[in-house]
């Protein structure tokens, strides 16, 4: 349905658009390039609809101001490391007074108990370490799975994501394990460290378990950098009984599936993973993150690290589990990520994606529209995909392109990797209306219709 040389004309519209009317972003960005390479302080930064990335001034709750003074609603939210909003109140004193007291060590402070229990609640998990960003704490969480099973492969799901691990920077192709597209300097041949299997299978799962050599399963409950998949009816507990049958350990990465409660999907549905990673949104945008462990495998590290070589281990960090992570994590998780305002958070959530779905069914369009929890997406194909290849394949580039920067040309940040959209407690139904509004008008100028 969609006309594909109308939607490069509407592009090219929108690309105009936005130059014209962020000049200063554009200023900086070329001054930028004489020091950062493509102009961007970290990589990603590029992945933005724009011919450049906005620069941003201030940010306050679910809105943030850029440098040529245009103020947006956040959707994107820092692609979850603000699913709190920009600078919570209830944990930015706090933070505050960290700072004013020191913010690291190497010492651990009172807030480190308080967060342990915190998390053992939320999670169901006794035993809890901390590192500075969930990809490190996937590879700790890898490294001591491997370290007690003494087994040489992980497996994980086509097309995961979990953060800059190695051994997730694979695809399957025609059964094979190889390098995911893009996988830049990959230090080891995945083949020789990972199995792939698609989500959903559990006839793959099971085989691929099966020889008694995977450490350990690393997945998110529900996928979701390649869009929202949601488990089929008896798919986790499947996994469960097959981990456990195989003695393979099974590590749940709720970094993003934090979306679904206070206590992730976990918490939700009552899951009882080996182990549990989780980083993001836990310190309101303070950089941590926190893998926890079940008895069992706490009982099996234990005595099995040697004190005098602990620094030296491949694990930890000199500045994992500081002060100011710590009364940042506290303060997010007591007065922030409460139950009270994911109840708030998920109804706006369920209104923004019964807005979406309201101009799709208007318009006649084979799309449709995934929920977890906070946490909504649409996507460009009649059904729901069950797994990750089918998901990828229904990725359009230049559609969510056009879409993302029409959003951004109107005062809205969508996130540059999907067309994912948070909730946070700050955002309005004004603003989840806005978007409607918004999303209806730019697929009229896409198909030339008004209604």
């Amino acid at each position: 349905m969609i006309d594909r040389k109308r939607l490069q004309e509407r592009i090219e519209e929108e690309l105009k658009r936005f130059e014209e009317t962020h000049p200063r972003s554009k200023a900086l960005f070329e001054r930028a390039k004489a020091n950062f390479i493509d102009g961007v302080p970290m990589n990603w930064m590029v992945k933005w609809a724009g011919s450049f990335p906005i620069f941003v001034e201030s940010g306050e709750g679910a809105h943030f101001t850029d440098v040529d003074g245009h103020r947006y609603i956040d959707f994107c939210l820092g692609d979850t490391g603000s699913m709190t909003g920009h600078a919570p109140k209830g944990a930015v004193p706090a933070i505050k007074d960290r700072i004013d007291r020191g913010v690291t060590f190497m010492l651990p402070t009172e807030d480190a108990i308080w967060v342990g229990e915190e998390l053992n609640r939320r999670f169901g998990l006794p035993y809890w370490q901390v590192a500075i960003s969930a990809t490190d704490a996937n590879r700790f969480a890898l490294r001591l799975a491997r370290h007690i099973t003494k087994r040489q492969y992980v497996l994980v799901f086509n097309y995961c994501y979990h953060g800059t691990v190695d051994e997730a920077f694979a695809t399957a192709q025609e059964g094979h394990t190889i390098c995911r597209e893009g996988n830049i300097g990959p230090q080891v041949d995945p083949a020789q460290t990972t199995k792939v299997v698609e989500f959903n299978d559990i006839e793959a799962l099971e085989k691929a378990l099966a020889p008694g050599d995977v450490a350990a399963v690393l997945a998110e409950p529900v996928m979701t950098n390649i869009g929202i998949i949601h488990p089929e009816p008896g798919f986790l507990d499947a996994l469960r009984e097959l981990t456990r049958q195989t003695g393979t350990l099974l590590i749940y990465d709720e970094t993003h599936t934090m979306s679904a409660g206070p206590g992730g999907y976990t918490g939700a549905y009552g899951l009882t993973p080996d182990m549990l990673t989780v980083g993001k949104a836990i310190g309101g945008g303070i950089p941590t993150a926190v893998y926890g462990f079940s008895e069992a495998v706490a009982e099996r590290i234990r005595g099995t690290i040697d004190v005098e070589g602990a620094d030296v281990g491949g694990i930890g960090g000199t500045l994992a589990g500081n002060a100011l992570s710590m009364a940042a994590m506290r303060a997010t998780l007591e007065n922030v990520l409460t139950r009270e305002a994911y109840e708030r958070n998920i109804a706006l959530a369920e209104r923004f994606s019964e807005g979406v779905e309201s101009v799709i069914q208007e318009r006649g369009l084979p799309w449709i529209v995934k929920r977890l929890g906070c946490r909504t997406e649409y996507w460009f194909r009649e059904s729901p995909p069950k797994n990750g290849g089918e998901a990828a394949a229904a990725v359009d580039y230049e559609l969510d392109r056009y879409m993302h920067l029409y959003a951004l040309n109107r005062g809205i940040l969508m996130t540059p990797f999907h067309n994912m959209a948070l909730i946070s407690s700050q955002t309005t139904v004004e603003d989840i209306d806005y978007h409607t509004k918004v999303f209806r008008d730019s697929v009229d100028a896409l198909l030339g219709t008004r209604v």
